[in-house]
């Protein structure tokens, strides 16, 4: 089984569902803050390099939800600048092995690299945001009214 250095927002829900997938498949699981981590253009480009730009956008992030910021339409410098400038935008998780990296989650791609081992899936899509009835600050928000960017809590959207 691999250990899994694990790039999420923490308190996110659908990070929570594919960590608990992942560990039920004997893997075990590094999680780190995606918004606390460093990055560098050349770290993230490790991860999201070979995807087209507009892929590398978490797609329910507020601004692209609500059409401020639209990744199609970004080129490679100021998608980058944009993800290094707010983290929170960077489509997730980001998941490495080794010298592996993975962006979302992806349930058919997840099981060719690691391999899930039959374990049942979760209703439901794996990569999408969960909220509680109570709405987006379920994700484990408490400064929600104040940061618009911590709403933006599931996978690859």
């Amino acid at each position: 089984m691999a250990t899994i250095t694990f790039y999420e927002k923490p308190g996110c829900k659908g990070n929570l569902r594919q960590k608990t997938l992942l560990a039920a498949a004997g893997h075990t699981v590094q999680a780190k803050s995606l918004k606390a981590e460093s990055w560098t253009a050349d770290r993230l480009l490790q991860f999201l390099g070979q995807l087209p730009v507009a892929d590398w956008f978490n797609r329910a992030a507020p601004a692209i939800k609500s059409g401020e910021i639209v990744p199609e339409t970004l080129g490679f410098e100021d998608a980058l600048h944009l993800l290094l400038g707010n983290p929170l935008l960077i489509r997730r998780p980001l998941m490495e092995v080794g010298e592996e990296r993975l962006v979302g989650f992806d349930v058919a791609l997840v099981d060719a690299w690691l391999g899930l081992n039959n374990v049942e899936l979760p209703e439901g899509n794996i990569e999408a945001c969960v909220h509680g009835p109570e709405g987006h600050g379920s994700c484990g928000s408490h400064a929600h009214e104040h940061e618009e960017a911590e709403h933006a809590c599931g996978g690859s959207h």
